[in-house]
């Protein structure tokens, strides 16, 4: 009997806590199996103590299994941003707000960064050559030395100074994203068409900055035009578009050398290069400086020698005339255009999305 109730302890003290309950609910066959089932009871209630001992070790184990999911979960995420790609941690549409709020400046030029965001754009796209395959935005050589100091990137260190604040706050931005986005700001926030961009362009060292020479040369004819236009993969129609972004800004005597604006509204996107190209009567500024033409009824307005010749040209004159009758078709070929400018060269990842961003207003 005293082994039986040995064997009985030996098994209740070893059950988990739901077998113990079964235990206590066993049938009493006999007066001997009372006795067996009374002095178990007892056992268990002396035994309380050890109860929360139990519970804290099982509460304990329940803690440190959380504990351990945590951290593997933490690892694993860690390990998962790690090794996603930088350009995928960037909000761009968050870029594109800031980018906007540093447009306006009453005491810079006409107001506004738009336009000289616009030309850094075009200038670290333009260097492309589908024959070598170098050259474009991809890279963003035009912050080194070498290339910025090219004669065609003069002035362009305002604008990249514009933008280090912005680089330095989303340091996941490549300086070739940063740019390139800061000329679609320029174009769209300035009342200009919808340019579809992608990110994910990869920055290069100095060592791939471009040669100098790749960039039109204003004094200059339609062939130089289209030998620098062609170079990159661009036909007639999309060069005539293209120089439609002189619409914005102004030239400056101590940058380009040539000094003045292209019409009345440098600080809005129009086809009003165009218009004034076609409908205006030019004539050679006399002055101590590079040629250039101004309107003759004021003086207040310039013409480079290359932007004639997409009036005397017959070719480009056609697209001219299109483009300054029909704003529209002017946007829509000019919005494609520019897109392709800033994307030649580019190795997007296969993942890569499209933008089109809402502007401010």
């Amino acid at each position: 009997m005293s082994s039986t109730l040995r064997t009985i302890s030996r098994l209740a003290l070893r059950a988990p806590p739901t077998a113990k309950l079964s235990a206590l609910r066993l049938p009493a066959a006999s007066t001997s199996s009372a006795r067996v089932l009374v002095r178990a009871y007892s056992s268990q209630q002396q035994r309380q103590y050890q109860l929360p001992r139990t519970r804290k070790a099982g509460t304990g184990g329940i803690i440190g299994v959380l504990a351990a999911g945590a951290l593997a979960g933490w690892y694993f995420y860690s390990k998962q941003q790690d090794e996603t790609p930088a350009w995928k941690k960037v909000n761009y549409q968050s870029v594109y707000k800031d980018i906007a709020d540093l447009l306006e400046d009453e005491n810079y030029d006409d107001g506004s960064y738009g336009p000289v965001f616009v030309r850094l754009a075009w200038h670290a796209s333009g260097t492309y050559d589908k024959k070598t395959r170098t050259g474009g935005s991809s890279g963003a050589t035009i912050r080194h030395a070498p290339e910025a100091g090219h004669g065609a990137n003069a002035g362009l260190d305002v604008a990249r100074r514009r933008l280090e604040p912005l680089k330095q706050k989303y340091r996941n931005i490549s300086y070739g994203d940063l740019y390139t986005l800061a000329g679609v700001v320029g174009i769209q926030e300035l009342g200009g068409p919808t340019i579809q961009w992608r990110p994910g362009r990869s920055d290069l060292q100095v060592e791939a900055c471009t040669p100098d020479g790749r960039l039109p040369d204003a004094a200059q004819g339609a062939d130089h035009v289209r030998d620098i236009f062609y170079r990159m993969g661009f036909d007639d129609r999309e060069i005539a578009a293209l120089v439609g972004a002189h619409a914005l800004g102004r030239c400056h005597a101590n940058r380009s050398g040539y000094d003045g604006p292209w019409n009345a509204s440098p600080t809005v996107f129009t086809n009003f290069f165009y218009t004034e190209l076609l409908e205006n009567t030019w004539v050679t500024k006399k002055w101590d400086g590079p040629k250039q033409f101004v309107d003759k009824p004021t003086g207040a307005f310039m013409m480079l020698p290359a932007d004639m010749a997409f009036k005397t040209d017959p070719r480009f004159r056609t697209y001219i005339e299109l483009y300054a009758r029909d704003q529209d078709t002017f946007f829509n070929d000019f919005s494609a255009a520019f897109a392709k400018l800033l994307e030649l060269g580019v190795k997007f990842p296969d993942d890569a999305p499209t933008y089109r961003f809402k502007t401010l207003d």
